[in-house]
């Protein structure tokens, strides 16, 4: 290739978005962050929404800000978002409202009230979808209940980045990665699980045609090329649409026996799969089938992840001490661990208005010594969550029948020094760290592989595996590793399976 070819990534998170322009020279890719603007909910009348309307408005102001740095043509532009939510659109493109946030309270309840409807086995044989309140599947059950006027003249709705898109080109589309997240969607047949939907009184005429990663969903509107001043109508194209497929596609890889590690808010641990695995032991663990990149399907668990600091930081900050997250690892680092564990996924803390203190109160119930300072509680959350991965790679093992052997940790938790070693020495395997931007890697390698610059997934592996740096963290401490993870049994009562393993050296 004799030019570079421009590529703009917007990499959308429940705390912040960016635009992320990628320039490929047929050889290497290079990032540069062009604009980053911050994001969380607004709560109005007391229910929890996104404010779509100024997140658009700080993607255009992105488009602009590329345009002023001198980058008029753009190859491809493409957003990626988190699963779950998303935005109903009326008639003559009529935006319906404000997007309802995940953790609002309008689920609480609903997964009973579905089953009360389809059992639990049923909506997993349709969807093979891990089971969590926030689903959309959920979220718009909670609209049939309460008669939403909303949803009675909603003619289409779209997720997170397909909202986005459809803001950008005018057309309504919906991309695999995101529909398979919904807990709405047959993987299996390929399509929007109507007999589910009718099931449960959701109307079927409002879910979009369904497309592949990689594929190019219109042109930039004439009134949006003219506002960023571009040389032309560049092309949209929807990417690895779920933020955790693309970071997933960005996965520095290559063999075979590895699993990943998306680490950000969530952790999202899993293995990638040319098909979904659904059966009654899946159900039962709670793993989900969520669709890949080139085909493949995401056969992981949702776990709670760095949300827990982040809630535990801005708690602090409203007693009026602020810490940086740099800060925040040095005192763990420093803190001696008391033994105390906490299952990151108790529903206490999926939105707690004081984090420290449901940490303590955990400790607590669960008959514990309670942390004794902040480095303590910090230091108490990551090693729990590090037990946690052993755990579910444990369970991944048992459920594919494979034998994993390295952990990629991809994500903005790959900065994390503490909690990359503290995964290897839990999980007794290397954890290979980085790339940290790999979300934003990944939309962009989707687009180039949609225009033709890259011939496939493979090749966009080797790309970033030359272009971006990697940190490879092998076990230590295995003993008093081996005693976290039995303590965390006994505290949790999840389904463990307790193996003994070794500390291995594998490159």
């Amino acid at each position: 290739m004799d030019a570079k070819k421009n590529y703009l990534a917007f990499d959308l998170g429940a705390e912040s978005g960016r635009a992320i322009l990628g320039k490929y020279d047929g050889s290497k890719l290079t990032l540069h962050e062009i604009h980053r603007f911050s994001n969380g909910p607004v709560v109005i009348f007391g229910r929890m929404h996104w404010d779509i309307l100024y997140l658009f408005e700080e993607i255009k102001k992105g488009l602009a800000l590329t345009v002023k740095e001198g980058n008029r043509e753009l190859a491809g532009i493409g957003c990626d978002s988190w699963g779950c939510d998303f935005g109903l659109v009326g008639k003559d493109n009529t935006l319906l409202g404000y997007p309802y946030h995940y953790r609002d309270s309008r689920t609480d309840g609903m997964l009973e009230a579905a089953f009360q409807k389809v059992s639990r086995e049923e909506i997993f044989q349709h969807t093979g979808i891990q089971f969590m309140k926030v689903n959309t599947l959920y979220q718009l059950l909670s609209m049939v209940i309460s008669k939403s006027p909303l949803l009675q003249i909603s003619e289409c709705l779209l997720m997170i980045a397909d909202l986005f898109h459809f803001l950008l080109t005018g057309e309504k589309v919906g991309e695999f990665t995101l529909a398979t997240t919904s807990q709405a969607y047959d993987s299996r047949e390929g399509n929007w699980s109507t007999p589910l939907l009718k099931k449960l009184g959701i109307p079927t005429k409002i879910m979009p045609e369904v497309v592949a990663p990689g594929t190019v969903v219109g042109n930039l509107l004439p009134e949006i090329v003219q506002e960023a001043n571009l040389k032309s109508p560049s092309p949209v194209i929807a990417s690895a649409c779920h933020d955790t497929a693309s970071a997933v596609a960005a996965t520095p890889t290559g063999g075979d026996n590895w699993a990943y590690l998306s680490s950000g808010t969530w952790s999202l641990l899993g293995i990638e799969l040319p098909k979904p695995i659904i059966n009654k032991k899946v159900l039962k663990y709670n793993f989900t089938n969520e669709g890949g990149a080139a085909g493949t399907f995401r056969f992981l668990k949702n776990i709670t992840g760095l949300w827990l600091v982040q809630q535990c930081k801005k708690s602090w900050e409203k007693e009026g001490k602020h810490l940086s997250y740099n800060e925040l690892m040095q005192m763990a680092a420093e803190a001696k661990s008391s033994l105390s564990l906490i299952d990151p996924d108790d529903e206490a803390f999926l939105n707690p208005p004081d984090m420290p203190a449901e940490i303590l109160k955990f400790c607590q119930r669960t008959s514990q010594s309670l942390p004794e300072d902040k480095g303590s509680i910090i230091r108490c959350i990551l090693e729990s969550l590090a037990v946690k991965y052993r755990i579910v790679i444990d369970q991944l093992e048992e459920l594919s029948g494979c034998r994993i052997e390295r952990l990629h940790l991809i994500g903005g938790g790959a900065q994390n020094h503490l909690l990359c070693q503290f995964t290897a020495n839990a999980t007794g395997i290397p954890v290979v760290a980085g790339p940290v931007e790999a979300t934003a890697i990944g939309n962009i390698l989707m687009q180039a592989i949609a225009r033709g610059d890259i011939s496939s997934l493979v090749e966009g592996r080797e790309i970033v595996r030359r272009s971006f740096s990697i940190i490879t963290y092998q076990p230590k401490d295995a003993s008093y590793w081996e005693e976290l993870y039995h303590r965390f049994q006994k505290t949790t009562s999840q389904p463990v399976i307790l193996r003994s393993r070794a500390t291995k050296n594998l490159s």
